[in-house]
């Protein structure tokens, strides 16, 4: 296949992966997300139910996107951070990242207004949240290393610092949903965070 021809052929998968996914959006906050089928979704789209799955893996994976590629990216975002950075501010910078890494931030806003209020979709997050905490550990263990802090309290921090930082970001989002987007997301994680800083 030509390079003109694979641009097309992408250009043209991509056109129809955000045809479905705007139909499964609107469908989902008009009428309830466990209200909408999968064969509504695919029928308003003008694709079958196959070439739907093709794109989306899951009914979730709509909503959620890739979060084992978000996962990778978080990863990846804190373990490129300069190596003076704390463990800290290296965590801040992989999810401030991972806010606008799939859509602009309007539409993450509407995505975690459809997490926190879907049960389904809530199990769905927390659960790859697990594996992103999991894959974080060597990373944030590393960063601590190089500041001086090594052996089993190494572990035992690591652990701890990216428990502390993801109630944050949770408090954060569920507090940016509420505010309908009006508060500044970061600066709501930064609050969260000075409270747990605080003697």
């Amino acid at each position: 296949m030509s390079e003109k021809a694979t641009s097309v052929w992408e250009r043209s998968r991509r056109m129809a992966a955000r045809e479905i996914f705007d139909t499964a959006i609107r469908l989902f906050t008009t009428q309830g997300y466990e209200e909408t089928t999968v064969a509504q979704i695919a029928r308003e789209a003008g694709v079958s139910q196959r070439t739907l799955f093709r794109y989306f893996g899951t009914k979730e994976d709509l909503v959620c996107g890739d979060q084992d590629a978000l996962g990778e990216l978080l990863r990846k975002t804190v373990e490129e951070q300069p190596p003076e950075v704390s463990a800290w501010d290296a965590l801040r910078a992989g999810f401030t990242v991972l806010l606008t890494a799939n859509h602009p931030i309007e539409e993450t806003l509407v995505l975690s207004r459809l997490i926190f209020t879907t049960p389904a979709l809530t199990a769905r997050y927390t659960e790859k949240r697990l594996r992103w905490k999991a894959d974080l550990i060597p990373v944030v263990r590393a960063r601590l290393g190089a500041h001086g802090r090594t052996g089993p309290a190494a572990d035992h921090a690591a652990r701890t610092i990216i428990a502390v930082c993801f109630a944050c970001v949770d408090a954060a989002s569920e507090s940016w949903v509420a505010s309908g987007g009006e508060a500044d997301p970061a600066a709501l994680y930064d609050a969260s965070l000075a409270l747990i800083h605080t003697p």
